[in-house]
Formats: structure tokens, sequence, C-alpha cells
């Protein structure tokens, strides 16, 4: 299993940046995908950007331009920095990991193009953006 845990989250004005961390640990893997994601209070967890064991990078349509996923893998650290963050970004986020095929429109998909599901979750860091 792997352990990720989340950090960086915090409350800035509409405009403003924040950037995320998720330093992973355990049973790690090069071949891994790692993930983004949200849930806002009432509303179902949606993807945020994806990266896979390649290093390509995807994000779903509201992340692209403003956020940037990354991965440092001598730290086993994923990061996403957001840029112009507005007040729907309000949200507790998640990273995850786990093997997949690809990333594209901000999800992974394992090779039979099902959704990804992975195993591994951080606790989540909520990030609140006031107008």
């Amino acid at each position: 299993q792997v352990q990720l845990v989340e950090s960086g989250g915090g409350s800035v004005q509409a405009g403003g940046s924040l950037r995320l961390s998720c330093e992973a640990s355990g049973r790690t893997h090069s071949r891994h995908c790692m993930a983004w994601f949200r849930q806002a209070p009432g509303k179902e967890r949606e993807g945020v950007a994806g990266i896979d064991s390649d290093g390509s990078t995807s994000y779903t349509e509201f992340a692209e331009g403003r956020f940037t996923i990354s991965k440092d893998n001598d730290k086993n650290t994923l990061y996403l920095q957001m840029n112009n963050l507005k007040p729907e970004d309000t949200a507790m986020y998640y990273c995850a990991a786990d093997f997949c095929a690809f990333c594209s429109g901000g999800y992974c998909y394992k090779a039979n193009e099902d959704l990804w599901r992975p195993k591994s979750w951080g606790q989540g860091t909520q990030v609140t953006v006031s107008s």
C-alpha cells in the first residue's frame, strides 16, 4: 500500500495562488499514475488533473490553463500549482496513486479504458477561496 499525505491548502482571495503537495511513501512504484481530485460540500468528487508514469499530464476543463500538475520522482512528491483561483475552486483536494494505462481529460484509465479506481488516497487538504 502507498501512503499519501497532502499539504499546502489554505484560504486565499480570488485571483490568488496555492501550491499543493502530496508526499508518497510505502510501496511506491515508478509506473504509478498519480492524480488530484477535489470534492466540494454537497457535490460529488471530481477529477482535477492526472500524470501518468511517463510524465504526460492531463487536466479537466476547469483546471486547464490555471492549474499545473507535476511530480518530483526523487522526492516521491506530487504537486498541484493552482493560479487565478476562483471561489468555485473551494473544496477538499485529494491525491491518489496506483497503476494505470494513461491519463486523459484530468482522469486516468486502465488498459481496457475503464475509469481508474486508485487504491491509495490521501486524507485531503482544504482549499478555500473567498471573493
